[in-house]
């Protein structure tokens, strides 16, 4: 089953993420409220997290079994080799940075396990180190749990998300907390067992919207949920990295999955959802182009404001994203998908 309308929401996103890494000078972080949504728009990982939870269960629930190596081998076609590129791109101008050491966790998707080391190298891979754990992990869940309706998962994922965001805010608030850019912020941002809550509850999701996916008019009430999202951000001062805005996010995702009003057919169009397909190239090579570009404009010595770099950083980022996804991610893919690995 595919849900074409939420591809794109991938985009917004990763765009969204984009945007928080830029330059903090950005006008946008001049204006009121506004900057607020975007120095918490790391809360996108999440959507990612809730997300890619909610896609496995669409994407296998017919099966009754899932078959770990075709899983595994499919995965890795799906995510590694732009993983890679990512890293190569960010060596163009980092070089110095690279050890022998750095790579091998990076290369193995270790780095978010060890607090101290989660950014090294191209630091958005720290949510694909995280994103290795939910793929180990989903295939079990599947054929113990989910394929077999097990209903003790539900509890079990009721529990692992309280006990979350009990641990989070109270952590983010303690005197072991040292502050960012220090080994108890790595812990608390980016240890992968803080999320894995995030990603069970949209294997959950997943399944409640198979159970229950009558088509509807749900635009208002998506538009809602947004702008929730949105306030939730500006004006509510909790600890949202780790889950918590499971509680809006889940209800937008399934929304929009079963939607079926004017937002759907816009979504659904082919450039962007088209777009949302190319999200991950935009997502794991954003900061690298970024650094690039930088260099580029240096050399050149072009006497340019913050505003006006961020727009054309927009469209360089948005284009190599696609000459990634269009000529890199999906050849590879395909490749690796063939390969008869037993």
């Amino acid at each position: 089953m595919k849900i074409s309308q939420i591809t794109f929401t991938r985009f917004i996103a990763a765009m969204a993420i984009v945007i928080s890494h830029f330059n903090k000078e950005l006008f946008l972080y001049k204006i009121d409220y506004i900057s607020n949504i975007f120095l918490k728009a790391n809360v996108g990982v999440s959507y990612f997290f809730i997300l890619s939870g909610f896609i496995m269960i669409v994407a296998y629930h017919r099966k009754d079994k899932i078959e770990f190596l075709d899983y595994y081998k499919n995965r890795f076609a799906r995510i590694y080799p732009l993983y890679v590129v990512g890293l190569l791109l960010y060596l163009i101008t980092r070089y110095s940075n690279f050890t022998v050491y750095k790579g091998i966790l990076y290369l193995l998707g270790l780095q978010s396990w060890i607090p101290g080391e989660a950014m090294i190298l191209n630091f958005p891979g720290w949510s694909i180190s995280v994103e290795f754990l939910f793929y180990l992990i989903f295939p079990v869940l599947y054929n113990y749990f989910y394929s077999k309706n097990n209903k003790s998962v539900w509890v079990i994922t009721v529990i692992i998300w309280i006990i979350t965001q009990v641990f989070s805010n109270l952590y983010a608030g303690s005197s072991y907390y040292q502050g960012p850019h220090t080994e108890s912020h790595e812990f608390l941002y980016y240890f992968p067992l803080m999320h894995i809550n995030e990603f069970l509850a949209g294997n959950l999701a997943g399944i409640f919207f198979i159970k229950h996916s009558a088509p509807k008019n749900y635009d208002i009430p998506v538009v809602v949920v947004f702008i929730l999202i949105l306030l939730s951000l500006v004006f509510v001062p909790l600890f949202y990295h780790n889950g918590l805005m499971a509680l809006l996010f889940i209800p937008l995702i399934i929304l929009i999955s079963r939607n079926h009003g004017v937002l759907t057919q816009l979504f659904s169009l082919k450039p962007l959802e088209y777009l949302g397909e190319a999200s991950y190239a935009v997502y794991i090579t954003h900061i690298p182009v970024l650094y690039i570009l930088r260099e580029i404009l240096k050399w050149r010595k072009y006497e340019l404001t913050i505003d006006y770099i961020f727009w054309i950083y927009m469209v360089v980022v948005i284009i190599t994203s696609i000459l990634f996804y269009q000529f890199i991610e999906k050849p590879s893919r395909d490749y690796l998908k063939k390969l008869n690995i037993r």
